[in-house]
């Protein structure tokens, strides 16, 4: 199945179950991580879905837009009053140098082609901005675990997560991914211990798991995150 199709199938039922448990701590540690970047700065999501990182970044940022490949999806993020295109990652509709900042998020490991999206992202950012990019994590619990377990239903309609291309990178393979305008400054991790997205949703040991996951965040563990976010400088 074609990204397109996969993210169009369940746009509908996306947002059913993000805002509460486990997808309010990954979205506020995706912004932790983010947010003293983007301060008055003009800001690029790529790969915004419906919106709900780019109507955060928008409270703070000079200018927030977002690119998505689902039209199911951008309808949600319109409706929100967000300012986002139809665009693959791949071909950003936008001039050279447009951004002081590009993220990414949930995202670049269902692309294939993703030394091309880099180099796009690095392309729209202005010299001496940054892009901040999150991969699916090789060496990772969460990766392991998502191995060793059997497909999962996604929105209904008979998808499950293994009908969409996805890939697990380590460290090594985010810097032969860099286009040369591109330096590491910073990786950080999110879902450095905990095997399961499940205990974050539970009433008494959900708050207990999300703080251990804030705390090693800032340790050095969080090599091992299951999310690994990148922050590049571009020359």
């Amino acid at each position: 199945m074609d990204n397109r199709s996969y993210y169009d199938t369940f746009a509908a039922s996306y947002e059913d179950e993000r805002h509460a448990g486990y997808h309010v701590f990954l979205d506020e540690a995706e912004m932790s991580l983010i947010r003293p970047h983007i301060a008055g700065k003009e800001v690029l999501e790529v790969g915004c879905g419906t919106g709900l990182i780019l109507e955060r970044v928008a409270r703070s940022a000079r200018r927030a837009a977002g690119v998505d490949l689902s039209p199911g999806m951008l309808e949600h993020a319109k409706r929100r009053g967000l300012e986002v295109y139809e665009s693959n990652a791949t071909a950003l509709p936008f001039d050279d140098g447009t951004f002081d900042v590009a993220i990414s998020f949930k995202v670049l490991a269902h692309v294939q082609d993703i030394g091309q999206a880099l180099t796009e992202m690095a392309r729209v950012v202005r010299p001496g901005g940054r892009v901040i990019a999150e991969f699916y994590n090789a060496h990772s619990v969460r990766t392991l675990v998502k191995r060793l377990k059997p497909s999962s239903s996604i929105g209904g309609n008979g998808v499950v997560d293994t009908d969409v291309y996805t890939r697990y990178d380590s460290l090594a393979d985010v810097k032969s991914y860099l286009p040369p305008e591109l330096r590491i400054v910073r990786v950080d991790g999110i879902r450095i211990a905990a095997p399961l997205a499940l205990p974050f949703n539970l009433p008494v040991l959900g708050p207990i798991v999300s703080r251990t996951e804030r705390a090693l965040m800032k340790t050095p563990l969080r090599r091992f995150g299951g999310f690994m976010v990148v922050h590049c400088q571009r020359s």
